[in-house]
């Protein structure tokens, strides 16, 4: 069994660490695109590894593994969805958005992007996708909020509240210090962190039980809907659909769009895309497997109620003070390279598209880090009291997000960016269809309700965008004139 104090001296590394690169940082957020962007000059390297850790989150050690557990070789659609959707996003997005939103007025948020894509001098674009940025930012932050809440209490036995507290702060502290710079790099190193911990414990865990030969002789014993992917009973066409449409969330995903905006130069992509989608394939088959052989290794002693802790179980078992310490700090690497990122966009979204909109005069740059840097503490002590709740379930406050912002953004990101006719009034109707689509479809429950509110809503967006240009098509010769521009570039 895993040692208290070794555990905690592992931990505190852990956070003088990440609180080092915020400190560092502090003094190169000069500029608001600085501290909201890291100025648009980082390496592909560091892109490809902040995208991966800041999209898995604590889910990817928690509650993947704790589906996969309960459920079997079914996760394997939720897995299949999302590498599909990450392949997709750095192929057909990537670039794209890196060119156009330097093209588009060097645009440095979504929203702004919107609004300089489509010169809406209305300011609804900006307004809207703003607004449904905070309220799904919220219920993600909080779920990130959430896992470091049970790991602490898990690993040390303090109560729910106060480890809740301990981690937000952490987080808080570093993301309000060095902004944009500071959490690519903290996303950086915590991504190695977190391969290498979930790669590791599955090898280890098969090793501690026998071998594969005694892992294989464990299976065949288990019950057979356990391991089929394919089961008309316990999995039917809805919910095959429901994990697979986890992918097209990727496309709406203003934390992981940013990256693509960040990156030096759109050359770069080409690199940054196959670290990027090894880290993912590799990443998502460990989850899965961790969640299948702690169910053996377990016996079954973990109920469902504490699924999402078996990843937590395991390093418990398997390694020595130190090392499990480590193992268990790419957890708090998941949640933190997640929830910073939020925190960032958010705050972005309150400084640069709300704050500076709504007053309508020139902000110095100063200001609006100080107003970014306001919003980071604001944001983060409204998705800390969503969290107070310890029987939230990190999965499904994931996956409502997750499918909010997909089901808004994703589609008016896609077609802009392929599309030069779409029009203003169709981005506004598509990104208020898709996230109020999202928000109702969640509410109902039964028959083709039970399918997950992501692809509706998707698919919803997309008609009504394509519906409202084909009646109305974008005739502004600056959008014309700056599409063709873009076209130039890639």
């Amino acid at each position: 069994m895993v040692n208290f104090g070794g555990v905690l001296f592992v931990f505190v590394l852990y956070f003088i660490f990440m609180l080092s690169i915020g400190i560092y940082f502090f003094k190169k957020s000069n500029k608001s695109e600085d501290y909201l962007l890291g100025g648009r000059n980082l390496g592909g390297l560091v892109i490809s590894l902040s995208a991966q850790a800041s999209d898995m989150s604590g889910w990817l050690l928690m509650g993947l593994p704790g589906a996969a557990y309960v459920g079997g070789l079914q996760t394997f659609w939720i897995a299949l969805g999302l590498f599909l959707g990450t392949f997709i996003n750095w192929s057909f997005i990537a670039k794209r958005l890196r060119i156009y939103t330097e093209v588009s007025n060097n645009s440095i948020t979504i929203p702004q992007y919107f609004h300089n894509r489509f010169k809406d001098n209305s300011n609804m674009l900006k307004i809207s996708s703003s607004i449904i940025i905070l309220i799904f930012f919220l219920i993600y932050t909080a779920s990130g909020f959430v896992a470091g809440g049970k790991l602490f209490n898990s690993v040390f036995g303090i109560s729910y509240t106060l480890s809740l507290t301990v981690g937000v702060i952490i987080i808080v502290l570093y993301t309000f210090l060095g902004g944009f710079l500071a959490v690519c790099w903290t996303d950086f190193f915590q991504g190695i962190l977190m391969f290498f911990a979930i790669i590791i414990v599955p090898i280890m865990a098969v090793s501690s039980h026998g071998g594969t030969t005694e892992v294989f002789n464990a299976l065949s014993h288990m019950p057979k809907e356990f391991l089929q992917i394919f089961n008309s009973d316990t999995i039917g066409v809805i919910a095959i659909l429901s994990s697979l449409s986890w992918g097209i969330g990727y496309f709406g995903q203003p934390h992981i769009l940013m990256r693509f905006m960040a990156i030096k130069n759109a050359s770069e992509i080409k690199s940054a895309k196959k670290i990027a989608i090894s880290w993912v394939f590799f990443s998502l088959i460990a989850a899965v497997l961790i969640g299948i052989i702690a169910r053996i290794t377990l016996a079954g002693t973990l109920n469902e109620s504490a699924s999402e802790t078996v990843f937590i179980v395991l390093v418990k078992g398997l390694f020595n003070p130190y090392m499990a310490g480590l193992f268990l700090a790419a957890i708090l690497a998941a949640i933190m390279s997640t929830a910073d990122s939020q925190l960032l966009v958010a705050a972005s979204s309150v400084s640069e598209d709300l704050y500076k909109t709504l007053l309508k005069r020139t902000i110095k740059d100063k200001e609006l880090i100080l107003v970014s840097r306001a919003a980071v503490i604001v944001i983060a002590v409204l998705a800390y009291v969503i969290a107070l709740n310890p029987t939230n379930s990190i999965m499904d406050l994931v996956s409502y997000a997750w499918a909010g912002f997909g089901a808004s953004f994703g589609p008016t990101i896609i077609i802009s960016l392929y599309w030069r006719k779409m029009s203003r009034l169709s981005a506004i109707l598509g990104i208020i269809t898709g996230g109020v689509t999202t928000i109702i479809w969640k509410s109902l429950q039964g028959g083709i309700f039970d399918l997950y509110e992501m692809l509706p809503a998707f698919l919803l967006s997309c008609a009504v965008i394509i519906i409202t240009t084909l009646v109305k098509e974008e005739s502004n010769p600056k959008i014309q004139q700056e599409f063709n521009e873009f076209e130039r570039s890639l």
